[in-house]
């Protein structure tokens, strides 16, 4: 290994265990994990040649104290610039285009069971509200909703508490946030008025879950679940609980950091590392035929 390539990884080291001091929500764990990298740094463990390589092996160890799926070292194979923003918004654009709006079906199965599908993502609801009240006001005539999540990877927090404005009739207190380094708290409601008609609060309703179902889509079962409002059908979900933020520490490494974490005021706790757990759990290839047999059986029960 050469001694430029050494220099690089302890620059690399070095901005992201000052990173994680300054940004993660969790400053107890932060000292801990700044330590913990800069031991392995003098060790040797980093030497390496390839910067996907060194994401790796620093990834595993930022997630060996907590498990926290959020905090890693992310390689990207073309440049990362130095402000993101502009690149991920990019990106994260072509996927909206190209999903409808992040909502890529909509369909009406036996006996007036509607299926509404949420996916790549949630995305920002000053993009996505349109096309969510559409779709949600049309379902908003059945008799019973499956909101399928399976290939949902997260998004946008206030996406989740626009969503669930359809599904319940009362304003409802659906999370709270917990911002580390600003040192303050910020609850999430459901909307007194939405654009377009609910579906409510009393009609039977299903949530589709994966091993792939992720972040903000793993709020969105959550809380539902939580307020006795939904039955989880499928597999336990990744575990994400934390809002993250990326910083650039290397022409192709960001350096992922939870800024914040998630507390739900029926469980006092959130999905983080556990996943969100299925009220009925099966494989994800069959939980939508699953979902569709429970509200046969409720509708005609």
């Amino acid at each position: 290994m050469t001694t430029h390539t050494k220099l690089a990884s302890a620059c690399v080291i070095d901005d992201t265990a000052r990173l994680v001091t300054e940004h993660y929500a969790f400053p107890e764990i932060a000292g801990q994990l700044a330590g913990l990298l800069q031991r392995r740094l003098a060790e040797g463990a980093y030497d390496v040649d390839g910067a996907e390589e060194l994401a790796g092996l620093v990834t595993t160890d930022l997630q060996s104290v907590n498990g926290d799926q959020h905090l890693s070292l992310k390689y990207h194979a073309d440049q990362v610039p130095p402000k993101q923003g502009a690149a991920v918004m990019g990106a994260m654009r072509r996927d909206f285009d190209t999903s409808l709006g992040g909502v890529p079906r909509v369909e009406l199965l036996d006996e007036g069971v509607a299926v509404v599908e949420l996916a790549p993502m949630l995305f920002p609801l000053e993009w996505t509200a349109q096309a969510l009240s559409a779709a949600l006001t049309l379902a908003s005539r059945a008799r019973a909703l499956i909101v399928d999540l399976r290939a949902n990877l997260g998004g946008d927090p206030d996406t989740v508490a626009f969503i669930c404005s359809y599904l319940l009739d009362e304003r409802t207190h659906l999370n709270t946030m917990y911002w580390g380094e600003r040192e303050r708290t910020e609850q999430s409601w459901t909307l007194p008025h939405v654009p377009g008609a609910r579906f409510g609060g009393s009609k039977p309703l299903y949530v589709l879950s994966s091993s792939q179902t992720f972040s903000a889509a793993e709020e969105l079962a959550y809380d539902l679940q939580q307020l006795g409002r939904a039955v989880v059908v499928g597999e336990p979900t990744r575990g994400g609980a934390h809002p993250r933020d990326g910083w650039t520490v290397h022409p192709h490494l960001e350096v992922s950091i939870p800024v914040g974490r998630a507390i739900n005021p029926v469980s006092g706790t959130n999905w983080e590392g556990v996943g969100v757990q299925p009220d009925v759990p099966c494989p994800a290839a069959d939980c939508l035929e699953r979902a569709h047999a429970l509200a046969l059986a409720r509708l005609t029960g």
